[in-house]
């Protein structure tokens, strides 16, 4: 059984988990490279999928390299580059190395990343890829065709918070969670009211109970970042009097800390929130600053 699922289940603490960055080669010794100032300070680490609609390597190659390095993987598996049959391909090799928890999600567009002439797949969407994971667990294929030894698989998933009809997406949350996603990270969320409105929703659902949420934070060094993110990347929005405070601060770079640090303690004051999930674009310690401020234990 996954340590993550045992938290989930156990709910005795607050959880972290953070994501991976991308690699595009040095072998094992890149991996360590970058997981070990990571490793003390989280429970579980996303092998991401491509994000932004980057090649990288591949979310399974990761996954298996961190299972390898005493790591606890979550594997992003996104519904933009492959079929069904591709998919569960993934899912069942990766679990050949124990590599047990899995995050479904859509994945960014084409247009994000550097290739845009790539074509889309999207043969599922994220909550039918949850239920072809639960599937998989339950000895077989989305075709009917039986498993004889099942994979050992907790699923989760992501949701976005702060996008717009927010009402729809308790409703989408509370359709992966019936799907059997046992935790949703969330998109990183800059504006307080939308996530507390969101838990407040899930709550009211009892979404959280059978579904550990987990909002994210994101650790960066300027109001440029932030810039580029709310320019950029689909679904974020980013207030324009928090990028002037940070653009305006005698050092940027800690004031943008201090925003992130701001946004997850509100997040873990939230009724129904299980924890964080931490994405770094500093590697500079911040993380493990940020979970010490915390009075996180992982």
């Amino acid at each position: 059984m996954s340590r993550l699922s045992e938290l989930v289940d156990s709910r005795e603490r607050h959880i972290v988990t953070a994501e991976f960055p991308s690699i595009d080669g040095g072998g094992l010794d890149a991996v360590r490279s970058k997981l070990d100032p990571l490793l003390p300070y989280v429970d579980a680490i996303n092998a991401t999928d491509n994000p932004a609609a980057h090649a990288h390597a591949s979310n399974v190659s990761i996954a298996i390299a961190l299972a390898t390095l005493g790591a606890e993987p979550i594997l992003q598996v996104v519904c933009r580059d492959r079929n069904r049959i591709a998919q569960q391909a993934d899912i069942i090799g990766a679990a050949l190395f124990g590599v047990e928890n899995i995050c479904a999600l859509t994945g960014d567009d084409v247009t994000a990343g550097d290739e845009p002439e790539a074509r889309r797949v999207f043969d599922l969407d994220s909550p039918q890829l949850i239920r072809v994971a639960s599937g998989l667990a339950e000895g077989r294929y989305l075709s009917g065709r039986p498993i004889a030894d099942p994979p050992r698989l907790f699923i989760g998933a992501v949701e976005n918070p702060s996008a717009p009809p927010f009402d729809y997406r308790v409703k989408r949350a509370a359709l992966k969670s019936g799907e059997g996603a046992r935790f949703l990270q969330l998109q990183i969320c800059y504006h307080p009211d939308r996530l507390e409105s969101f838990i407040h929703g899930c709550v009211a659902e009892g979404i959280d109970v059978p579904t550990a949420l987990l909002p994210t934070v994101c650790l960066t060094k300027s109001a440029r970042a932030l810039t580029f993110m709310h320019d950029n990347v689909p679904g974020i929005d980013v207030p324009d009097d928090l990028r002037s405070r940070v653009a305006s601060a005698a050092n940027p770079a800690e004031e943008s800390y201090q925003v992130t640090r701001e946004l997850a303690q509100h997040a873990l004051s939230l009724r129904g929130v299980a924890g964080l999930h931490i994405t770094d674009f500093r590697h500079d310690g911040s993380l493990a600053r940020l979970v010490g401020d915390l009075g996180l234990r992982p």
